[in-house]
């Protein structure tokens, strides 16, 4: 700004200096002639009256340096000249200074010379006799007058332009400095031009309605953040050709993006294409769902498309965390053919044995045998019925019974007492060491952790084998260690042991009565006490399991 000031004063400065020398120029030209042709009509009258006195005897011994006078007869024969022959010049009476003083007693005229470099200036004055007596003088052209002032002019005009160059910059400065010290966050509460107070006062009021419309923003942006940006489930809001307006915490974590990839292509956070595909069919009004797995989870995602109100559309992705829906189905899935599966054995041999007996086609002394069978399987059948209820109480919610004080080591010693009889059948020693242990729970889950604990260490353990049951207590925790001397457990197998009906060898298992339930209540009732389970195991040496349990 300060530049087209400064460079607008310095024109209107170059202008009106040209404007001033051109006026003035004129007038002084104009002047100087009109000087010049009254100086030489004076002049002409006086030599006209001394020759009107004097006669031709005036010209005798005349100096005439400063102008050319010339005597005409009336008939506009040259009588007399200062400067040339008479005799030789030409005619007169054509002139027409001489043709104006014969009608009105003088006359004036004023040529250019060939060069145009001098004007000729002549003035005619009418004697008595009838004779014209002239005087001629020479004076410089308009275009002499310039050329000769050019060095001049040209000197006043650099000197005048540099003038104005330093005074015009002061100027501008001066000028532009209140704007360039405006305070346009405080617009009302600046000293400035009164020509400025109608633009300041519109300023003011655009801040105000700017200042409102950012509150306005951030408290979309905080109702944005308080109730999407917190949600368990993943948005994406993409605008038109899939530029990102907005991602919550959860879809930023899900897509391993950041939150502030506000404005650009969902292509740089996911590749998936299937999700692009999703993007492509909402485009289309489809409805767009599918199943995909980012870091180990599964997550189902929606696409739908969503109606600007300025007529803008876009599209909003949904991703719903499914991993547990989808292993709580598969492991329905597998718990529902397991059930079926560990009860038609069972009831096949009942059935099988039931229909030999019915048909009388068993000798007497094998119908023990086949009874035997029938009542070996009932119980299996009544122990798995058992162990699928308790697992069901202890989905639906048993785990919320009130609990009570509880002597960890008195439990122990009940367990082993129970179990007395089948592994006195086995030869397995139990024994019951270390504190009382002393802790807060539920009396039949924590029985039944460790009474299942105790009699998979029997069952699975080798004849003359010893069974370890250990309390120990401290300020943070009470924990109870089962060892035992019996068949380990594979390395590969030692992370699934805990699901339900897994079974490391399925027909030793069968053979020794075992339902794979029992290590799943296990976990169950841990798990509802904010226990934790650590398992150690070697083959053919034993398997020795701790479930420490917290304290407050």
């Amino acid at each position: 700004m300060t530049r087209r000031i400064l460079n607008s004063i310095l024109l209107v400065a170059a202008i009106v200096l040209f404007a001033g020398f051109v006026s003035f120029f004129a007038v002084l030209t104009d002047y100087f002639f009109n000087y010049s042709e009254s100086q030489l009509s004076t002049q002409t009258k006086l030599v006209a009256q001394a020759v009107e006195n004097e006669g031709m005897s005036y010209f005798d011994n005349l100096d005439a340096n400063e102008a050319r006078i010339t005597l005409i007869a009336a008939d506009g024969t040259v009588l007399f000249d200062t400067q040339s022959d008479a005799s030789t010049m030409e005619n007169h009476s054509e002139r027409e200074e001489f043709i104006e003083a014969v009608k009105t007693g003088s006359g004036s005229a004023s040529r250019n010379s060939s060069t145009l470099t001098e004007r000729m200036l002549y003035h005619a004055q009418k004697l008595s006799d009838g004779s014209v007596l002239r005087l001629a003088t020479s004076q410089a052209s308009v275009l002499s007058l310039v050329m000769g002032m050019t060095y001049p002019v040209v000197i006043i005009l650099i000197i005048a332009l540099v003038l104005s160059a330093i005074l015009a910059s002061r100027l501008a400065k001066h000028i532009v400095k209140p704007l360039n010290e405006l305070d346009l966050d405080k617009p009302l509460e600046n000293d400035a031009y009164e020509e400025l107070s109608p633009l300041l006062g519109r300023v003011e009021r655009q801040h105000r309605q700017i200042e409102s419309q950012l509150r306005q923003l951030r408290r979309r942006k905080e109702e944005w953040d308080a109730v999407v940006g917190n949600m368990n489930e993943g948005i994406v809001l993409l605008g038109s050709n899939n530029t990102i307006l907005g991602v919550n915490r959860s879809a930023a974590k899900i897509l391993d993006a950041h939150e502030d990839c506000n404005g650009n292509d969902f292509i740089t956070i996911c590749r998936n294409v299937n999700v692009l595909g999703l993007l492509e069919r909402a485009a289309r009004g489809e409805k767009a769902e599918c199943i995909e797995c980012f870091k180990t989870r599964e997550y189902q995602i929606s696409a739908s498309t969503v109606q600007g109100v300025s007529g803008a559309q876009g599209v909003v992705l949904m991703f719903f965390d499914v991993t547990d829906r989808m292993n709580a189905e598969q492991m329905r899935r597998e718990f529902t053919a397991n059930v079926s599966h560990e009860l038609k054995t069972p009831l096949h041999t009942i059935s099988g044995s039931a229909e030999i007996l019915k048909n009388g086609i068993v000798e007497p002394e094998d119908m023990p045998r086949f009874i035997d069978r029938i009542f070996t399987e009932s119980q299996r059948m009544i122990t798995l019925v058992d162990d699928i209820i308790g697992l069901s109480k202890l989905d639906e919610g048993e785990g919320d019974a009130p609990h009570t004080d509880l002597c960890l080591g008195d439990i122990a010693l009940d367990v082993a007492e129970r179990l007395k009889q089948g592994a006195d059948a086995k030869h397995v020693s139990v024994n019951v060491l270390g504190d009382e242990g002393q802790m807060l729970g539920i009396r039949p889950l924590i029985f039944e952790l460790v009474f299942n604990l105790c009699d998979n260490a029997i069952k699975y353990n080798r004849d003359g084998g010893t069974v370890d049951i250990t309390i120990t207590d401290s300020k943070e925790s009470t924990a109870i260690t089962v060892a035992d001397t019996g068949i380990g457990i594979p390395l590969e197998s030692q992370k699934r042991v805990f699901e339900r009906f897994y079974r490391v060898d399925k027909s030793h298992s069968k053979e020794i009565g075992g339902t794979g339930l029992g290590l799943s209540i296990v976990k169950h009732v841990a798990r509802l006490h904010d226990a934790t389970i650590s398992l150690s195991s070697t083959l053919g040496v034993g398997t020795s399991i701790t479930i420490d349990f917290p304290k407050g």
